[in-house]
């Protein structure tokens, strides 16, 4: 029950990302919303991932940092423009390193064969922006990141 697809059409501005979960929405939305439990599924496992901010309400912002291996610091920002718990969110993402190149990210979660389809669609301002973030490892980076949120959603069921 876990697929994964990734679409990314070719000249488009969008790339979308979903999975099937074993699990309910509610617990899903929680899971992805708890900033104790942010770090144990966003991102490469490799790197250490902070949660600085998370204020997971219209308006609110976040701030996720990331430490790799080498030293470096991956930080990424965003604000809130939508929460309805447990289907919907909304923000904007922004990686700090590169400031300027913000994506509005959608998620949904939609109850699913007993599960939960939950789909994460990003909407860049170019086809460039897009592509960059494509080409940078969207592709490893989200099914690591759906892999890993599985075994913690898994972990936390128990």
């Amino acid at each position: 029950m876990n697929k994964l697809q990734m679409i990314a059409e070719p000249g488009k501005h969008d790339f979308t990302i979903t999975r099937i979960f074993d699990a309910p929405p509610e617990l899903v939305f929680k899971v992805i919303t708890n900033p104790e439990l942010v770090p144990q599924w966003w991102g490469p496992e490799e790197y250490k991932t902070v949660v600085e901010q998370m204020d997971v309400r219209f308006g609110g912002t976040w701030r996720y940092v990331q430490n790799d291996n080498e030293g470096n610091v991956h930080p990424f920002r965003g604000v809130f423009h939508e929460v309805q718990a447990p289907r919907r969110l909304v923000y904007t993402l922004e990686y700090e390193n590169q400031p300027g190149h913000i994506a509005l990210e959608t998620v949904e979660l939609e109850p699913y064969e007993g599960g939960t389809k939950l789909s994460f669609q990003d909407v860049f301002q170019s086809v460039a922006d897009r592509d960059g973030w494509y080409e940078a490892g969207a592709v490893e980076g989200g099914k690591v990141t759906m892999d890993r949120l599985e075994a913690l959603l898994e972990k936390v069921r128990a």
